[in-house]
C-alpha cells in the first residue's frame, strides 16, 4: 500500500502532500454532452463544485439536467496541487472529491442545481458518504462569486429546518468561495458513461428540498 495509515482529521498545510505543477491531462469533451470539459466556458455561464461522496455517481445526477453545458470530476478544499487520486485517497491533501457543474442559468438554476445537490446525498455525515469512509468522502459546495455563496449558504439553512424536522442532524457541509479544483485522472471522468455497471454511492435522505423549482433531467 502506498499508504498504510489514513487520518481522520484533515491535514494543515504543512503536513499536505506538497503535489505538483502540471496538471492532470484529461479529455479535450465531455463523454456524454460533447461539450469542452476545460475553459473558457460559453459567456453567461456559471460554475459550482459539488462534493457528495464519491464522485462516480455524483457526476451523472448533473450530466442528466437540462440547462447543465458541462462537467467534470475533481479534488478541491485541500492544499495539494494537481494530486493523484492514491493522494486524495491517503488522506493526506485534504482535498474532497468533487464534481465542477457548469451551467447555463437561463435554463437552470442555481437553486436547482443547488436541489440536487442536496437530496442527491446526505450532508450531515461528516468525513463520510454512507460506507465511503475518509477525508475525501465529505460534503462541500464551493462557488465562484458571492451570489452564488450566498445562495449556497440560504439554501442550506432552509434545508437545515427540514432536515432537523425528519430527525436528521446538522449539516455538515463545508461551503466556501475562491477554492482551487484540480481535475481528476481521465478514466475518472464521466465514469457512469463508460462504465454502466460501476459503482454508484449516491443516496440521499429522502427529504425534498424546497427551494427552486423542480429538477429538469434531459
Amino acid at each position: 500500500m502506498l499508504f498504510a495509515t489514513k487520518p481522520k482529521n484533515l491535514p494543515s498545510a504543512e503536513e499536505a502532500l506538497p503535489g505538483r505543477d502540471t496538471a492532470m491531462a484529461v479529455p479535450d469533451t465531455h463523454f456524454v454532452l460533447g461539450s469542452p470539459l476545460t475553459a473558457p466556458f460559453p459567456h453567461g455561464h456559471q460554475s459550482l463544485l459539488v462534493g457528495m461522496g464519491c464522485f462516480w455517481g455524483a457526476e451523472r445526477v448533473f450530466w442528466q439536467m437540462l440547462g447543465v453545458f458541462t462537467t467534470s470530476v475533481g479534488y478541491a478544499g485541500g492544499h495539494t496541487r494537481n494530486p493523484t487520486y492514491e493522494e486524495v485517497c491517503s488522506g493526506r491533501t485534504g482535498h474532497t472529491e468533487v464534481v465542477q457543474v457548469v451551467f447555463d442559468p437561463q435554463k437552470v438554476s442555481a437553486d436547482q442545481i443547488l436541489t440536487a445537490c442536496w437530496e442527491s446525498h446526505d450532508p450531515t455525515q461528516g468525513m463520510r458518504q454512507g460506507n465511503d469512509r475518509g477525508t475525501q468522502y465529505r460534503s462541500a459546495i464551493y462557488v465562484d462569486d458571492a451570489q452564488l455563496l450566498a445562495a449556497a449558504r440560504a439554501s442550506r439553512d432552509v434545508y437545515q429546518e427540514r432536515l432537523h424536522a425528519s430527525g436528521f442532524g446538522a449539516i455538515t457541509t463545508e461551503i466556501a468561495s475562491d477554492v482551487s479544483y484540480f481535475f481528476a485522472e481521465a478514466y475518472h471522468q464521466q465514469y457512469l458513461a463508460k462504465n454502466p455497471d460501476g459503482y454508484c454511492g449516491i443516496g440521499g435522505t429522502g427529504v425534498s428540498c424546497p427551494i427552486g423549482l423542480a429538477t429538469p433531467t434531459r
